[in-house]
């Protein structure tokens, strides 16, 4: 886990890929308790109990990217508040199967199987469906036949709403399969799945001052672009 910012309010880690957000498995390692383990290194006098830790947003355990959580109530609000609005900004980078137009958006309705863990396009007005939208620009496009088939796209994605797996099912939707994303795309070659959340911007929740924190996605994949 790497720490890229802390002060009284929020803290904002970017979290590596195969770690989940939150687990209920006894000992295993996830985000939230990683964190709370930091929080209570802090904490000086053991009768304030444990610290507060609030859950902004979740990314997929195979994703690695920029997450903030709260560190108060008021913090926590303010951050939803922002989520639920659609103010949050989030960017994502992708290497996808298959040559990507210069730019595209995408608006699509989702259907989660929770029982699954999976999610599917279905037509609008189909029963507890949710809208979900995204746009991309692609960046650069490689033929490497050793990696697959089709030609790979690195792509930069923007997106407007956080649906269950919704990059993975909106992109494969569109005949753009994530590289190495074996529950979308079994046949790909790729080993993990090439999707970074490398860029998140808010607004501070106490000062108001908006605030963007990236990082650089790792992996063999996107080192070949």
């Amino acid at each position: 886990m790497n720490l890229l910012y802390e002060d009284k309010d929020i803290l904002v880690v970017e979290k590596p890929a195969g770690i989940p957000v939150e687990t209920s498995r006894i000992g295993s390692k996830d985000m939230v308790s990683l964190l709370r383990n930091h929080l209570a290194e802090t904490v000086k006098n053991p009768q304030d109990g444990i610290p507060y830790l609030g859950m902004i947003h979740r990314l997929d355990q195979p994703v690695q990217g920029v997450m903030v959580f709260a560190k108060n109530q008021k913090a926590a609000a303010s951050l939803s508040k922002e989520i639920a609005q659609n103010e949050m900004k989030k960017t994502y980078l992708a290497v996808v199967e298959g040559s990507a137009k210069e730019e595209e958006a995408l608006t699509d309705y989702l259907l989660k199987d929770g029982r699954a863990n999976t999610s599917k396009k279905v037509p609008k007005g189909t029963k507890g469906a949710k809208e979900a939208r995204l746009s991309y620009e692609c960046l650069k496009i490689l033929e490497d036949p050793a990696l697959a088939a089709l030609p790979l796209s690195l792509v930069r994605i923007h997106l407007f709403t956080g649906r269950h797996h919704q990059i993975r099912v909106q992109m494969a939707g569109a005949g753009l399969p994530l590289y190495g994303d074996r529950k979308y795309n079994p046949a790909s070659k790729g080993s993990t799945l090439a999707l970074c959340a490398f860029e998140l911007t808010f607004r501070h929740p106490a000062t108001g001052k908006s605030m963007t924190f990236s990082c650089k996605p790792t992996g063999e994949i996107f080192g070949k672009f």
